[in-house]
């Protein structure tokens, strides 16, 4: 039985589901739109989602918890609290977004998802359909 079981293993040890949730976090800061497998951004999506909450309110104590969260990657923090941040200050909830990709995987047939912040600047935008084209 599964009961009060909350978080997806996903084949890993725990220092790698650790390092794998600090590094989607960060290249979704970074492009603020990815493609992962569906399994890996809903696992991962109250992760990010919590960072986001941390940096609507810009703070010694909230930057320092979340440099410790990411590990010490300190370029995806400075976006985190001076672009993403302030961009959701008024939104209560709900900053990321899952899109199921219809084509699998080629390698394994696994489930592709974009994984992308709700509300993207139009950089971001221009960058992802300079790259589809």
């Amino acid at each position: 039985m599964r009961h009060r079981v909350k978080k997806r293993k996903l084949s890993r040890t725990g220092s790698h589901r650790r390092a794998l949730a600090r590094n989607l976090a960060c290249a979704l800061i970074e492009h603020e739109r990815i493609e992962t497998t569906l399994t890996k951004a809903k696992a991962h999506r109250s992760y990010v989602e919590k960072l986001v909450t941390l940096a609507k309110e810009k703070n010694l104590n909230n930057y320092r918890r979340a440099l410790s969260i990411l590990g010490n990657h300190e370029d995806a923090v400075n976006k985190l609290f001076n672009v993403i941040g302030p961009r959701f200050a008024e939104r209560p909830g709900g900053y990321t977004r899952i899109l199921k990709l219809a084509t699998p995987r080629l390698g394994d047939k696994a489930d592709r998802a974009i994984f992308e912040f709700v509300e993207r600047s139009e950089e971001a935008d221009q960058v992802v359909t300079e790259a589809e084209e």
